[in-house]
């Protein structure tokens, strides 16, 4: 016997439900990685402090900082467990004003004009 043509779903919606389960995909894979970078901070920060309250440092909260913005603040929201969503959403504007900032390539005063002027 033949399967009836209806029993297959068409292309169109084939097509719809891989790129929904792609993308759901994805997104739990950025979860995952946000996590595991979380726990190996925690991991590092109790060799280096023991029990006592804990600092991170730079490039901890750097670390912490990308994999954040990825999730976005509402995801954040709910799998973060350090600190709140706003405190990485915060470094991440820092580093990313760090990264545009030009003060260190400009000088003091005006511009030197050329000799011949």
């Amino acid at each position: 016997m033949l399967p009836c043509e209806m029993d297959q779903p068409s292309p169109a919606l084939t097509f719809l439900l891989l790129l929904f389960s792609g993308w759901v995909n994805r997104r739990q894979q950025e979860v995952i990685s946000y996590l595991k970078e979380e726990n190996r901070i925690l991991r590092q920060v109790h060799r280096r402090a023991g029990h006592c309250r804990f600092r991170l440092t730079n490039e901890e909260r750097r670390r912490l900082a990308v994999k954040g913005k990825a999730l976005g603040r509402k995801l954040l929201g709910e799998v973060a467990g350090v600190v709140t969503p706003e405190t990485i959403l915060g470094w991440y504007r820092k580093l990313v004003a760090r990264k545009y900032d030009g003060s260190r390539q400009r000088g003091p005063g005006r511009p030197r004009t050329l000799g011949e002027v």
